[in-house]
């Protein structure tokens, strides 16, 4: 195959959400992709449960934050209680962020994938190919050589880059040697998806049982249905528990009446980062690069930010900036998701106590807290990026820019896609590439108060935002201009 001759710009593998995403954020940024996938249909069951409020912000960026709403619903407080009920630790999750949306979201995969997959059934750019399985690659300086194995046989495709978002059993994490970090947390998990009947007495908040005997997960799903998490006990095989009698021995203490047991399935929880998310042309999302123990409900989120991370970066890389730009994704998703690893592991390890004398005394601790006034906080959020593709020193860098919502209006749709300028008032100069919000102009007068606060509380005149809604830094406009073209300087062209 000539090394001129390309199938498209980015070649996905896998097309769960993390790929959907990025074929999707790819297509709307202009950038061809071809994602393969060895199933032929959207699982048909729910796996994952949560997203938070920025990966709702990522579904409006995309258009689909009605559809996906359909399958969602705002997620209660989370309550860790003792195997007697008593109140260990509780948090509510707020209506409202600085993202726009409520802090998170119960919902039900199929429908999520569905509205994703839509997306790139609709675009000319982003091609979906079902039955296809990934084989090999092999990369040089122009780009990467896939063989993968359609319904007609073998094939190559060739791509510019190639991203593996094809799970923790990743073959292609595996062809290019990214190795994994393992945080030694490895807890096998019973897991039954229930459909409640009608008369049936669920409950309303999300639930982690502190019992030492069978620490349990009991939590809302998407609309009208739940889920129940039972560890295994030393001993007990993935048969005995897929038992129906042995999974009926353990939801009928519930007594939530009438439920359809909808799906069965053990799992084992880990926390595991890839040494190495990029390898030349080749780089990991998702599953691929990390997987994170569902206590914190963290685990699609983090691959749905790297997708977001990723494709504008590959679309600016592929528009003529330094390829260099790609090593900061790592730089900036790794340490994001290792703190999200251990804080989800930091609560599970409060959970999985089986020890009844430690249990006991976790217990009478929390509780003492309880009793004393203690507030427990849900777990601490990611430090702003500490590198990368930011502005060095500049208050704000690397943090999320708040989105004011005014009278249904929302500031990321008023102002779109790419890169932004938010200034409290017009630039003297030109602003190549950058849309600007001058805040002294009357459409953006509703938005004004909010914005002005933030840019008062980091002393700047301007913030300049990247395409993934991070803040690349603040300051002066003329500044910011000047570093963010420094930042995407055009690669050096051979002589």
């Amino acid at each position: 195959m000539r090394a001129d001759r390309y199938d498209c710009d980015v070649l996905i593998v896998g097309l769960g959400p993390v790929g959907a995403a990025l074929a999707a954020l790819l297509a709307r940024a202009g950038v061809t992709s071809i994602a393969v996938e060895r199933d032929t249909e959207v699982y048909p069951l729910p796996r994952a449960a949560h997203f938070d409020h920025e990966v709702m912000r990522i579904f409006q960026s995309l258009g689909i934050a009605e559809a996906v709403a359909a399958h969602a619903r705002p997620a209660p407080g989370y309550e860790f209680r003792t195997a007697k009920g008593e109140l260990l630790l509780s948090f509510a999750l707020p209506d409202q962020t600085p993202s726009g949306w409520s802090a998170g979201y119960m919902f039900h995969q199929p429908g999520l994938e569905t509205a994703l997959r839509d997306l790139i059934a609709a675009s000319p750019l982003a091609e979906a190919r079902l039955g296809w399985r990934f084989e090999s690659l092999v990369q040089d300086a122009e780009g990467v050589t896939a063989t993968v194995t359609g319904p007609d046989g073998p094939s190559r495709l060739r791509a510019r880059y190639l991203v593996g978002c094809d799970g923790a059993s990743s073959r292609v994490r595996e062809a290019v040697g990214g190795g994994l970090f393992d945080f030694q947390f490895d807890e096998p998990w019973l897991v039954i998806d229930a459909v409640p009947l009608p008369g049936a007495r669920m409950p309303e908040t999300n639930l982690q049982i502190c019992d030492p005997k069978r620490p349990t997960t009991c939590v809302l799903m998407g609309p009208g249905r739940h889920r129940w998490e039972f560890m295994l006990l030393p001993g007990e095989t993935a048969e005995q528990v897929l038992e129906d009698d042995f999974i009926q021995s353990l939801v009928e203490p519930w007594d939530c009446g009438p439920v359809k047991l909808e799906r069965k399935a053990v799992y084992r929880f880990h926390g595991l980062v890839a040494h190495r998310w990029r390898a030349g042309r080749v780089l990991l999302a998702g599953d691929a690069a990390h997987q994170t123990p569902p206590f914190a409900g963290q685990g699609m989120c983090s691959g749905v930010r790297d997708a977001v991370n990723l494709a504008w970066k590959l679309d600016a890389v592929l528009a003529g900036a330094d390829e260099g730009l790609l090593d900061t994704y790592q730089q900036e998703r790794d340490p994001h998701v290792r703190t999200l690893i251990a804080a989800a592991i930091g609560m599970g390890r409060v959970v999985c106590t089986q020890d009844p004398a430690a249990a006991a005394e976790r217990d009478r601790a929390m509780l003492a807290q309880q009793a004393a006034g203690g507030t427990p906080l849900p777990p601490a959020a990611p430090a702003p990026f500490a590198e990368g593709c930011i502005l060095p020193g500049s208050p704000a860098a690397g943090t999320l820019l708040p989105q004011p919502v005014r009278d249904g209006t929302r500031f990321d749709d008023l102002m779109g896609d790419g890169a932004w300028l938010v200034a409290r008032t017009a630039p003297a100069a030109e602003t190549p590439g950058l849309k600007v919000a001058a805040l002294d102009r009357p459409e953006f007068a509703g938005f004004r108060p909010d914005l002005e606060a933030w840019l008062d509380k980091h002393g700047a005149e301007a913030a300049l935002v990247r395409p993934d809604r991070y803040v690349f830094g603040t300051g002066a406009p003329g500044d910011l201009v000047r570093a963010w073209g420094r930042a995407l300087r055009p690669a050096a062209v051979p002589a």
